[in-house]
């Protein structure tokens, strides 16, 4: 099934915004998303983009290696992160690629007025927001079995981590939930449910 991505009046092609908390799959659900839609959207990836210079960022400030999380980090590291992922998006669907970014987003997804303000800094025109459901055990469990250091500081306070990722709260923005918890219907099936429906939009 085809999605196409630029829309008939021209304007930015469409986007495609995968969001969860880390360890929920996102990365496996716009695996999948790119298995199917055509034209491909370019993937804009948050820790493929700024992994290695986040780590480096940290190890300069004298902080944990792990942190991923919290006022400082929000305030010196994932601003930024999140600042070059909306332009370069923007930029890539002015010249007429899709684009699929894949983050946390939790401050954009639940708040509506900062989605709107969201979307339009990503380039307006069609935005579609697919939310990775989990819980905490199966975080858990993901996030013990990958074994990323960047995982640490979140494994060493997982409650306030789990708390801070509103897990039981649906996204303000309009979205798709993906139930990515254990006894949820295998991914593959509901993304490809996912893009039938959208197809018939």
């Amino acid at each position: 099934m085809t999605v196409r991505g630029p829309g008939a009046s021209g304007g930015s092609a469409t986007a495609w915004v995968v969001a969860g908390p880390p360890g929920a799959g996102k990365s496996t659900v716009a695996r999948l998303l790119l298995a199917r839609l055509r034209p491909v959207p370019a993937l804009l990836d948050k820790d493929t983009m700024y992994g290695s210079f986040v780590a480096a960022i940290l190890a300069a400030a004298g902080r944990p290696a792990g942190e991923r999380e919290g006022l400082w980090y929000d305030q010196h590291v994932k601003v930024h992160e999140y600042a070059g992922m909306t332009a370069t998006a923007r930029e890539i669907r002015a010249h007429g690629c899709p684009v699929l970014l894949c983050g946390p987003f939790t401050q954009q997804i639940h708040d509506p007025a900062r989605w709107r303000a969201w979307t339009a800094d990503l380039g307006g025109g069609t935005v579609h927001l697919v939310w990775v459901r989990s819980d905490a055990a199966t975080l858990r469990r993901r996030l013990t079995a990958r074994g990323s250091g960047r995982d640490s500081a979140k494994l060493a306070d997982f409650a306030g981590f789990t708390a801070s990722m509103r897990l039981g709260t649906e996204p303000a923005a309009p979205h798709i939930t993906v139930d990515n918890r254990t006894a949820a219907a295998a991914l593959e099936t509901q993304v490809a449910a996912l893009v039938r429906t959208l197809a018939r939009r």
